[in-house]
């Protein structure tokens, strides 16, 4: 085919329009109208039929117009601390695949934990025609919150689960998560733990797990000492570096409660750089179970969360809020634990 030819063809695919579509499914331009916007209006038959119309003569909808005439532009943005992460990476790649079977767009946006930044990126993504937001838990900037509410935009909080609050949310009681893995590795008989948490500013899931560690502990009468007690970035290196400042003496601690599966995997990888046998002689326990988990060598006991159906949910309920439906405000989602081969009981 020549340029010509090929420039015309793409010319004439270009120009195709609704009325085309209506033609050759002989039905009404409003008809396939409704099939593009309303799709629960149209017969399943009917919409079979203009949808395979559409795919046959390479008819692209004008989202604009479409977002003109419904006020809806069938996207959703996310905003999360950062894809850097692999359990925001799941999250986010399941809420996609669930979007796609709404005929939803998905629009990510990262804050690397900044109120500022994600006020930011609450604007933007407002202007470019969001239909709902999906934020990371609930510390937010006063302005955003103002934002939201002046310009009705439906949200949730993901990754949290928080009855008593008014803005909606889905996810696991992190506290209690806590609560349970202290709970579990006092029940060892571990008495000389230490903490090496995530860093707590502008994260209020971080900030509840290591809030109910330290209520679990203290149900055993066990104290954490300050100086047992560190916060680090989700890095490898900060953890290791974290777990030579614990380790580095014989008046260490037989057991370390880590605020992420990363994070517990830097402490056992310097630990046993060290020559401590994990977990004859020392215990390690994380959060998130994490693919990598399950193959490590000692497997990691950690808490399971069930990250994609934490955020398939929150895509759930936006669609189902969007669409004129009532979801259940406030979703908790069950977390487990997940007990391997990085814990033992407490021996002399």
């Amino acid at each position: 085919m020549s340029k010509h030819a090929e420039n015309r063809k793409n010319s004439q695919k270009a120009s195709v329009g609704i009325r085309d579509v209506a033609r050759h499914a002989n039905v009404s331009t409003a008809t396939v109208s409704r099939a593009l916007n309303k799709p629960e209006r149209v017969s399943a038959d009917l919409r079979d039929r203009i949808a395979r119309v559409i795919s046959e003569i390479g008819y692209i909808p004008d989202a604009s117009a479409r977002a003109l005439s419904s006020r809806r532009t069938r996207t959703i943005g996310a905003i999360v601390p950062t894809i850097d992460n692999a359990m925001f990476a799941q999250g986010i790649q399941a809420l996609q695949g669930y979007l796609a079977t709404q005929d939803y767009l998905l629009l990510l946006a990262t804050n690397q934990y900044d109120l500022e930044t994600e006020l930011k990126q609450a604007r933007n993504l407002i202007e470019r025609g969001v239909d709902a937001l999906i934020l990371r838990g609930d510390e937010r900037h006063a302005e955003l919150r103002r934002l939201l509410a002046a310009k009705a935009i439906p949200f949730v909080n993901v990754g949290v689960y928080e009855p008593h609050k008014p803005y909606p949310s889905i996810g696991t009681d992190n506290a209690e998560a806590g609560r349970v893995l202290a709970r579990y590795v006092t029940g060892l008989g571990h008495r000389r733990i230490a903490v090496v948490a995530a860093h707590q500013r502008n994260n209020d899931r971080a900030q509840a797990r290591l809030r109910g560690v330290i209520d679990g502990l203290a149900e055993s009468g066990t104290t954490l000492r300050p100086e047992w007690l560190l916060h680090v970035e989700y890095t490898l290196d900060d953890a290791g570096n974290a777990a030579r400042a614990l380790l580095f003496d014989k008046d260490r601690p037989t057991a370390v409660i880590c605020g992420n599966d990363v994070i517990a995997y830097g402490v056992m990888l310097a630990a046993m750089r060290q020559g401590i046998r994990v977990p004859d002689q020392l215990s390690i326990v994380g959060f998130d179970d994490l693919e990598w988990s399950r193959h490590l060598q000692p497997s990691l006991t950690t808490i399971h969360m069930p990250t994609n159906e934490i955020w398939v949910r929150a895509g759930k309920y936006l669609v189902d809020l969007l669409a004129g439906l009532s979801p259940l405000k406030h979703q908790k989602v069950d977390f487990s634990l997940i007990v391997r081969e990085s814990t033992a009981p407490f021996s002399e």
